[in-house]
């Protein structure tokens, strides 16, 4: 099947203005940040990082107030990854506990390495650094993300290898007319450009 050729004409800019930061929910006394709003839109989790934030994943929601309650869950039933942060500020991988399909076949090991592993995981909550954008529009929210993602995974920076993969990701279909993000920020990033095409 032919795909139409996409007329550049009608490729779209966006402004993007990113808010932030703010600390991850419940942890606000500990951090002496804000709560997250609660937006639709995209979501950075980042690391403090050199003169800026490192960007460790990102996500999307209709709703940041529910979607962060059940990625606490997800820490705290060691389903998701947990790293040394000191290690993380530095741009290092250095895991205390690999979560995903490793934590499905090893509950034995996570209930015998509980309490260092909760431990872990309250020091990786409050150092994290999370940042918000407005986008109602659930399909650019998806291709936002992918893009994000890609990025991060193609970069040659050795911080790219923070990042998890295998996140379900759905990038711009080819029938899709590109549209340019201009990121707005008054802080740097690392692992998110200026300019990205989703």
């Amino acid at each position: 099947m032919e795909v139409e050729q996409i007329d550049k004409s009608k490729i779209e800019i966006r402004e993007i203005e990113w808010e932030g930061p703010f600390s991850w929910t419940g942890f606000e006394n500990q951090n002496g940040l804000n709560k997250i709003p609660d937006i639709d839109g995209i979501y950075l989790w980042t690391f403090q990082y050199e003169q800026g934030y490192l960007v460790y994943c990102a996500g999307i929601t209709k709703s940041t107030k529910k979607r962060f309650r059940q990625h606490t869950l997800e820490y705290m039933s060691g389903n998701y990854t947990v790293f040394n942060v000191l290690e993380a500020e530095k741009g290092k991988r250095v895991e205390i506990w690999h979560g995903w399909s490793y934590a499905r076949t090893h509950r034995e090991e996570y209930n015998e390495r509980k309490e260092e592993i909760l431990s872990a995981v309250d020091r990786q909550l409050i150092s994290f650094r999370v940042f918000i954008a407005q986008m109602p529009d659930k399909r650019e929210r998806a291709r936002f993300e992918a893009a994000i993602m890609h990025q991060i995974y193609h970069s040659k920076e050795p911080w790219a290898e923070l990042a998890d993969r295998g996140m379900a990701l759905s990038k711009r279909r080819k029938d899709e007319i590109p549209i340019l993000i201009k990121n707005i920020s008054n802080v740097k990033f690392y692992g998110l450009s200026k300019i990205l095409e989703i």
